[in-house]
């Protein structure tokens, strides 16, 4: 079956997608993008993600080039003209097609957006949960709006080749000051030694992820304690758990941090219910249902 994108007002084969040579966000990383889990066919998240999506899009001053609704349009059919049951749908607008210049283009030239979604094995992702991952950490070194969720990735592009290179699945990154931030795809959690979790707080210095938020919730709908605050990498890796999460990852243990073992060196009872627990409290939007 030949993949399908849609770009900008059509839908085409995945072969001839393109965008123009002076589109920002190929020139200047000028563009927003959202990712989802697709689910037995249906969207996960998909109103806390379009929601963030609208405020990456006011924090840069680009226009949003549709309703949101319409913007659901175009997820499901993607979705569906790639025959997609498990896996991620990819959405990504840009201040759109203009001379280059660093300065904004006039006001009413319309947004670029691209949507395109691929297949993930749920089986291979669960497997590699039940074994956990390895992390890497490396200073953070990301310009201060990492609250946006921008395509300029360069720098988390730089730190999971590191990764990648050392042998481990991802890297954490780490502030000045020591305190690890997000990881380069993902929000960052340990589990203390009286079972409370920890994460940063979306107030200082990382992206205010889905998976994060709903993961607090499944925390809460499991009776488990919680905190928002920065932890070192030294108490990550003396935690009894420590796990990520993303929309693609969902909740992963972490097993191993620069080479030492967390915990007993296997994925701890805490991280692995809340990854079970996980769909049962995340919103799952059926193909027909869109949002108003």
């Amino acid at each position: 079956m030949t993949r399908v994108v849609y770009v900008n007002g059509e839908y085409v084969p995945y072969a001839q997608a393109s965008v123009h040579v002076e589109d920002r966000g190929f020139q200047f990383a000028d563009g927003v993008y959202e990712v989802c889990e697709i689910l037995d066919g249906d969207l996960v998240d998909e109103r806390r993600h379009l929601a963030r999506l609208q405020r990456s899009l006011s924090e840069l001053r680009i226009d949003e080039p549709m309703s949101l609704r319409s913007l659901g349009v175009i997820l499901r059919e993607t979705v569906r003209r790639n025959r997609v049951r498990n896996g991620i749908v990819y959405l990504q607008i840009t201040r759109g097609v203009a001379r280059r210049d660093f300065a904004f283009p006039s006001p009413g030239d319309a947004p670029g957006v691209v949507c395109f979604a691929r297949s993930l094995s749920r089986k291979a992702g669960d497997a590699k949960a039940a074994v956990g991952v390895a992390v890497i950490t490396l200073p953070d070194i990301r310009w201060k709006r990492v609250d946006i969720k921008t395509t300029g990735l360069l720098a988390q592009s730089l730190a999971r080749q590191a990764a990648r290179e050392a042998g481990a699945y991802e890297a954490w990154l780490v502030d000045e000051k020591g305190y690890v931030t997000e990881g380069a795809s993902c929000n960052a959690w340990i589990v203390t030694a009286d079972g409370k979790l920890v994460t940063r707080s979306a107030e200082s210095g990382i992206l205010r992820g889905i998976t994060r938020e709903v993961a607090m919730e499944t925390a809460r709908a499991r009776g488990l304690q919680y905190e928002e605050r920065p932890f070192t990498v030294e108490e990550a890796k003396s935690a009894s758990e420590a796990f990520q999460t993303s929309a693609s990852g969902l909740v992963m243990p972490v097993v191993k941090i620069d080479g030492v073992a967390i915990g007993t060196g296997k994925p701890g009872e805490i991280a692995s219910g809340l990854r079970t627990a996980y769909h049962g409290v995340a919103e799952v939007s059926r193909p027909h249902q869109l949002l108003t």
